[in-house]
């Protein structure tokens, strides 16, 4: 044994023994590998499945079975097929989206800086919703916009609907069920960054002569981004994918792609079809976050 190991510290206590360092670099990849097979199992192996799927002969079926052609046909034949339900599902999500805005972006800046002690209380009133049903709740509002609630009814009074005019089974039934559906995972994200929001520096904004209008622009939404990018990516990418509004607040006519994948898989049987949309869906929306995220200033992000 070396002498060095005998050699007192500056404070006459004997030398801690040598670091581990192969167990410690080690421990991070550890820690991750739980999660890393609970995505391949879960996450990796269905989407190589789908992949595989959406290249079967189209001409197969469950009874007969699927043939692997790698018909890549089956992507331009789905999307010339159901290119206006893919066109209504991002109008349907962007038109929601602006509304949820609207109203998410005041109520979220109202409860992290205005709301005092109610604050937790208003969290909970924005998150009680999610404590139910998705299809309770899409329930509810077929019963809230019914020709004879009392809504259609109000609106009819003060003729903004004529006599016969409705609102269920209408493009403003299925966006008003993505707006109230969607809400809460934009307000959420918005609340975390705004309640970050020093005061003190809107005081100093108004001491240097800046009008409210202008140090919410120059303050307050700058230091909100993170919070608007995320609670608007969290909106968007399941409300375009959604297939219950349209099916229980719409019509055949406003139906969304979502509502086609779910026939595909489960009423028509035809895999091919129903895993080449889902593709072309997947790769539409990671296409709008990429550019949506990159003009946002973010790049780093992925």
């Amino acid at each position: 044994m070396s002498a060095l190991a005998h050699v007192p510290t500056s404070a006459g206590k004997p030398a801690p023994p040598p670091v581990r360092r192969g167990r410690n670099r080690l421990l991070p990849y550890l820690l991750l590998l739980p999660g890393a097979v609970w995505l391949f199992v879960f996450f990796a192996l269905p989407l190589v499945q789908l992949a595989s799927a959406s290249l079967y002969d189209p001409a197969g079926s469950l009874s007969t079975g699927y043939a692997m052609t790698w018909a890549f046909s089956n992507y331009p034949d789905a999307l010339q097929a159901y290119w206006p339900q893919f066109s209504r599902s991002f109008l349907y999500s962007a038109i929601a989206l602006v509304l949820a805005l609207l109203m998410g972006y005041p109520l979220a800046y109202a409860i992290a800086q205005k709301a005092g002690r109610w604050k937790n209380l208003l969290l909970v009133a924005v998150v009680a919703p999610m404590f139910t049903s998705f299809l309770v709740r899409t329930l509810a509002w077929k019963t809230i916009l019914s020709d004879n609630g009392a809504l259609v009814g109000l609106l009819r009074d003060v003729h903004l609907l004529g006599p016969d005019g409705r609102l269920l089974a209408t493009p403003i039934a299925v966006v008003l069920g993505l707006t109230y559906n969607f809400l809460p995972f934009l307000v959420l994200p918005l609340y975390a960054s705004l309640e970050r929001l020093d005061p003190r520096l809107l005081e100093a904004a108004s001491d240097l002569y800046a009008s409210p209008a202008r140090a919410f622009a120059k303050v307050t939404l700058p230091l909100s981004m993170p919070g608007l990018i995320a609670g608007t990516l969290l909106f968007f990418i399941p409300a375009t994918g959604d297939y219950i509004n349209a099916e229980l607040l719409g019509t055949p006519n406003e139906y969304m792609i979502g509502n086609v994948i779910d026939s595909a898989f489960l009423v028509r049987l035809d895999y091919p079809q129903g895993a080449a949309l889902s593709f072309l869906l997947m790769a539409a929306i990671l296409a709008i976050v990429f550019v949506y995220l990159r003009r946002a200033g973010t790049e780093e992000v992925l």
